[in-house]
């Protein structure tokens, strides 16, 4: 598999705007001029935003690529470490996936593993990390259906193992054993020994972002006319007010953010050919404002965690309650908090689309679209006994003389012998995931939703597992890309480098 180039980045050219070249990558960029033809436009600077910058620099021909972020970094909102699972979702050891939807993950997720292969070890080290996994069932009636799962998932999963107790307590003591003895409880666990599990998607964000560069760079060394040189431009600290369509090309006005270094001067428009909007719940906010996706609702759910001691050597996962449409705690080593072992999440409905956001409340409220058939789910979901007691319990897991006991009750299904002492709540840590409801059918969503509003203008909302999927998701747009715009495209080396074929 070939090497990645060493990574280049901008710098600014003759017009202000932020094009590849070697050196430190900035975090800001001067305002666009008036009126600059692009090919492709990516709104949002995240892990999807900066995936399928990434793709669109390397594999295909195209000569003006662009992607605008509202604050002055990438990554800052869920794709920050300290708001997500930090998790490649594989589907082995998530039991709220069917086997259908695990095998589809699969395929996406490990494009992360192989892009990784690409990069250098100093910079692979910072992205990716191995540990070992496990998903554990305790009692006899989930050990029964983690056996069954086990028969079926197997084959598809080479790498699984069947864990009795005196097994799991080899792999993690802290799990299998309390004050010294194994666990009274039934236990049992299907476990994958050694594989990259965990991300740090906020570094992986600027990994896709230097090596677009690098690719830009690259192409742009051959001998060419200024004219037909390739050109990444990058607008941090910079707002999409509108996207007006013309023609067959969209006008797009950019503001700077009110508060970021980024941004500066007056409003620039840029003519784009194909715009992707990969900016979590506000995609969808962009397009009910543009008069698209009104058919769905936001129900913003925020997640908090906890920090123990270095208790556990890798990911333990926990058997998902089927009457539950939110994820069953787990406990995995921080990868940017060395020595701690992070909890959780909770699931706390909150009027909000970005965490220690109280602006958003009112975006949140534009979005929410309240009406009958947005009270209809909400009825379904508290009439369900386990949903709103599960609602009601971590609404109380926010309240600070409270929460810890009460969580502590729950992480001991992990860690027995976890003491009051050992837990704390991890302040400023937790993102908001955009849950949509579809207002016509009236049921939660609780998958990804892609929102295609016109011929070159998409949509993309993101909830879990987005962040595995990026380069799938990308993988998808370019290809929508491709067939509308009639580039070139190395689908043969994207073949071989993200999904490991023809190797």
């Amino acid at each position: 598999m070939s090497a990645a180039p060493e990574a280049a980045n901008p710098r600014s050219d003759s017009t202000g705007q932020a094009t590849a070249s070697s050196g430190d990558s900035p975090k800001t960029a001067p305002a666009p001029i008036d009126t600059e033809l692009l090919d492709v436009l990516v709104v949002g600077g995240g892990v999807c935003g900066t995936a399928l910058l990434f793709e669109l620099a390397r594999y295909t021909d195209l000569g003006r690529i662009a992607l605008v972020e509202r604050y002055d970094q990438l990554a800052l909102v869920n794709s920050k470490a300290t708001n997500n699972s930090q998790t490649i979702h594989c589907g082995d050891i998530e039991t709220n996936y069917t086997l259908e939807k695990a095998l589809r993950v699969k395929r996406t997720a490990e494009m992360i593993v192989h892009y990784a292969e690409l990069l250098d070890s100093a910079s692979r080290e910072r992205c990716v990390f191995r540990t070992p996994k496990m998903v554990l069932a305790v009692g006899d009636k989930e050990c029964a259906v983690l056996r069954e799962r086990f028969e079926r998932f197997s084959p598809h999963f080479p790498a699984m193992e069947l864990l009795e107790k005196h097994q799991i307590a080899e792999w993690e003591p802290a799990v299998a054993l309390d004050r010294g003895q194994l666990r009274s409880e039934q236990l049992l666990a299907i476990g994958i020994r050694r594989t990259y599990t965990a991300v740090d998607y906020g570094q992986l964000s600027e990994s896709f972002l230097q090596q677009a560069q690098a690719a830009i760079s690259a192409a742009t060394a051959v001998e060419q006319p200024p004219s037909e040189q390739r050109r990444l431009d990058l607008y941090l600290g910079t707002t999409v007010e509108r996207i007006q369509p013309e023609g067959e090309l969209f006008r797009v006005t950019l503001a700077p953010t009110p508060g970021c270094k980024g941004g500066s001067g007056q409003p620039s428009q840029l003519l784009v050919r194909h715009v992707v909007v990969n900016a979590g719940a506000h995609s969808l906010l962009m397009a009910q404002r543009m008069g698209f996706g009104l058919e769905y609702s936001c129900l913003p759910v925020a997640g908090s965690f906890y920090f123990t001691p270095d208790l556990l050597r890798g990911k333990v996962y926990t058997v998902q309650n089927d009457k539950l449409p939110f994820a069953a705690i787990h406990g995995d080593p921080d990868v940017g908090a060395a020595g701690k072992t992070r909890f959780g999440p909770t699931a706390l409905l909150l009027p909000m689309l970005e965490r220690y956001k109280p602006a958003s409340f009112w975006q949140f409220l534009q979005v929410l679209r309240l009406d009958r058939a947005v009270f209809s789910v909400l009825w379904q979901l508290f009439r369900i006994a386990d949903i709103r007691n599960y609602i009601l319990k971590n609404i109380l897991f926010e309240l600070p003389w409270l929460r810890r006991w009460l969580f502590l009750a729950d992480a001991r299904k992990i860690v027995p012998g976890m003491t009051i002492e050992q837990l704390s709540f991890a302040e400023g840590y937790g993102g908001v995931r955009p849950q949509l409801i579809d207002k016509r059918q009236r049921k939660l969503i609780l998958g990804e939703a892609s929102i295609e509003a016109m011929p070159g203008l998409v949509f993309n909302v993101t909830p879990s597992p987005g962040g595995t999927c990026c380069l799938g998701n990308a993988h998808r747009d370019l290809e929508a890309i491709v067939k509308r715009l009639g580039c070139g495209f190395d689908r043969s080396g994207l073949e071989r480098e993200l999904y490991g074929e023809n190797e």
